[in-house]
C-alpha cells in the first residue's frame, strides 16, 4: 500500500502518515461529488453562505489547535499560525459570502419591447482545488469559498505536507452540516490527480504551485475544454524611491522578505533602492533583520522557523554561495543566527547587497530567507530591473507621491501592484499573475468568474 508522510521540518519527526487513494476510492469520490451537483446547486445561495460561515466559526473555534498543526507540518512559529486562521481565513471567506449575491446575480440586458432577456451564471459542476503547504488555508479557501457558494461540489486535494489540513476542512464542513459528497477531500498522487482532471465530472481546476507542477496540470486539461485557475511562481520585486518613508519601508520590506521564512508566492524577493536614500536602507535592514530569533516553532520567542525541507534550504544557500561568489557580500547571515544549523532546515535570514540579475538569488524564485538589494539612479531603471523576470505575481513602490507611483505601476508587468505595503492580499480586489505566475482570477467579485459558466435567457413573451 502506498502512504504519504508528513515529515515535519523542526525534527525529522514522522506527524502522520495516510494510504493513497486507490482508482476505486477516486471514483467513488468523483461519483459521490457527482451526485450531490444538483441538489447543492439548487440550494439557496443564503443557505449555502450559511454553512461557510458555521464551517468558518468551527475554524475559529480551534484556531489554536488548526494552528499548532500547521507549525508542527510546516514549520511556521505557533505565535504565527493560528493568525492565518484568525485573520486571512476568516476575512477571506466571509468577503466571498458578502461579494457572492451581486457576483452571482442575473445580468440583465437592455429593454426590449416583447422580450425578456438576462445572463445567468449556473456552477460549472465540480471544482478540483490542488492547495499547497505554505499558506494551506489561506490560498484553498480563495477556490473553495466561492466554489461552494457558487453552487458546485469541491473535492480538495492538499499537499502531502499539509495533508491534516485537508482532514481540518472535512471537519469544518462536517460541523456545518454540509451534505454528503458537497465537500470532500483526497490524498492522492500525482497520477490519480491527472486521472481526475481528464474525467468530465470536474468542471473546473484551482491548483497552487510551482510553475512546473502548473504545466502538468495545464497537460492534463488540455484534453479537455475546462477552466484552470494556476497560481504559480513569484519573484516579486519592491522599489523603494527617493521620498519615501524609509522606518515605514524598512520595517514592511523585511517583513515581506522573511515572514514564514520567506515561503511565500508573494514574499519580496529583490529590491531596487535609490542611490539617495541607499546606505541608510540598507543599514536600516540590517539592523531589522538581526531582531529574529530563528529557532523551534513550537518555542514563543521564536520569530522565524525552519523551511520546509532540507532539500528547499540546500537551494536557498546554493543561491547565497553562488551570489557570494559572483561579488555579492552578505550583511546578514547565517551566522549571525545561533539558531542557524547547516545541512537542515534551520536558514538565517540573509540579506544580500552586491547583486545583480547574473545571479541566481535575483532572477530565480527563492522560496526562502534570502533577499538581495541593489541600487537604482531611478524609476526608468527600478522599473527595467523589476520587469526583468520571467515572473510577475506581485509588486510593490515606496514613496509619498500616489501620482508617481500610479504611472509607475501602469508600466510593471504584474498582478496586483502595492504603494507603501506588500505581501497582502485584498478580498475586495483581484489577485491574479502574469508571465509564468500562471493565469486566472481569484478573490474579487471577478474570482467568481472561473467557478461559473454564464447562460443567456432570451424569452420572446406570448401575444
Amino acid at each position: 500500500m502506498s502512504v504519504q508522510r508528513v515529515i515535519s521540518p523542526i525534527d525529522g519527526s514522522v506527524v502522520a502518515e495516510r494510504p493513497i487513494a486507490t482508482p476505486d476510492q477516486v471514483e467513488a469520490v468523483l461519483r459521490r461529488a457527482d451526485a450531490a451537483r444538483a441538489a447543492w446547486a439548487a440550494t439557496p445561495l443564503v443557505e449555502r453562505a450559511a454553512k461557510v460561515e458555521l464551517a468558518v466559526q468551527y475554524m475559529l473555534d480551534h484556531a489554536d489547535e488548526v494552528g499548532l498543526e500547521m507549525t508542527v507540518q510546516m514549520g511556521r512559529p505557533v505565535g504565527q499560525s493560528p493568525n492565518e486562521i484568525r485573520r486571512g481565513f476568516q476575512e477571506r471567506a466571509r468577503m466571498r459570502a458578502t461579494l457572492a449575491p451581486a457576483a452571482l446575480a442575473d445580468l440583465p440586458a437592455s429593454q426590449k419591447d416583447g422580450f425578456q432577456r438576462f445572463i445567468r451564471r449556473e456552477p460549472v459542476g465540480t471544482v478540483l482545488v490542488v492547495a499547497p503547504w505554505n499558506f494551506p488555508y489561506l490560498t484553498s479557501i480563495n477556490s473553495i469559498a466561492p466554489a461552494l457558494l457558487s453552487g458546485n461540489t469541491v473535492i480538495l486535494k492538499h499537499a502531502t505536507q499539509t495533508i491534516l489540513c485537508a482532514e481540518r476542512y472535512s471537519a469544518a464542513f462536517e460541523a456545518a452540516g454540509l451534505p454528503d459528497g458537497v465537500f470532500q477531500h483526497i490524498h492522492a498522487d500525482h497520477a490519480a490527480i491527472a486521472s481526475m482532471i481528464a474525467d468530465p465530472r470536474i468542471g473546473f481546476v484551482a491548483f497552487t504551485g510551482s510553475v512546473e507542477g502548473g504545466h502538468s496540470i495545464q497537460a492534463a486539461a488540455a484534453s479537455r475544454f475546462i477552466g484552470t485557475g494556476l497560481e504559480l511562481g513569484g519573484k516579486d520585486p519592491s522599489y523603494v524611491r527617493a521620498d519615501a518613508d524609509l522606518e515605514l519601508a524598512i520595517a514592511e520590506n523585511v517583513d515581506g522578505a522573511f515572514f514564514n521564512a520567506g515561503q511565500s508566492c508573494c514574499s519580496i524577493e529583490r529590491i531596487y533602492v535609490h542611490e539617495s536614500v541607499y546606505d541608510d536602507f540598507v543599514d536600516g535592514v540590517r539592523a531589522e533583520t538581526l531582531k529574529y530569533v530563528l529557532g523551534d516553532p513550537r518555542d514563543a520567542s521564536t520569530s522565524i522557523g525552519p523551511m520546509v525541507t532540507t532539500k528547499a534550504a540546500t537551494f536557498v544557500r546554493g543561491q547565497i554561495d553562488e551570489a557570494i561568489a559572483r561579488g555579492a557580500t552578505a550583511i546578514t547571515s547565517e551566522a549571525d543566527f545561533a539558531g542557524s544549523r547547516p545541512g537542515t532546515p534551520y536558514v538565517g535570514p540573509t540579506v544580500l547587497v552586491g547583486v545583480d540579475h547574473s545571479m541566481s538569488v535575483m532572477r530565480d524564485e527563492s522560496f526562502g530567507p534570502v533577499v538581495g538589494i541593489m541600487k537604482v539612479s531611478g524609476d526608468d531603471e527600478a522599473i527595467a530591473l523589476m520587469n526583468d523576470s520571467p515572473y510577475g505575481l506581485s509588486a510593490c513602490v515606496w514613496s509619498r507621491d500616489v501620482d508617481a507611483a500610479v504611472a509607475i505601476g501602469d508600466r510593471i508587468e504584474t498582478g496586483p501592484w502595492f504603494m507603501n505595503r506588500c505581501d497582502y492580499l485584498d478580498p475586495e480586489l483581484a489577485w491574479t499573475g502574469v508571465k509564468d505566475t500562471g493565469h486566472g482570477i481569484s478573490l474579487s467579485p471577478l474570482g467568481f468568474d472561473g467557478v461559473t459558466r454564464v447562460k443567456s435567457f432570451h424569452l420572446k413573451l406570448p401575444g
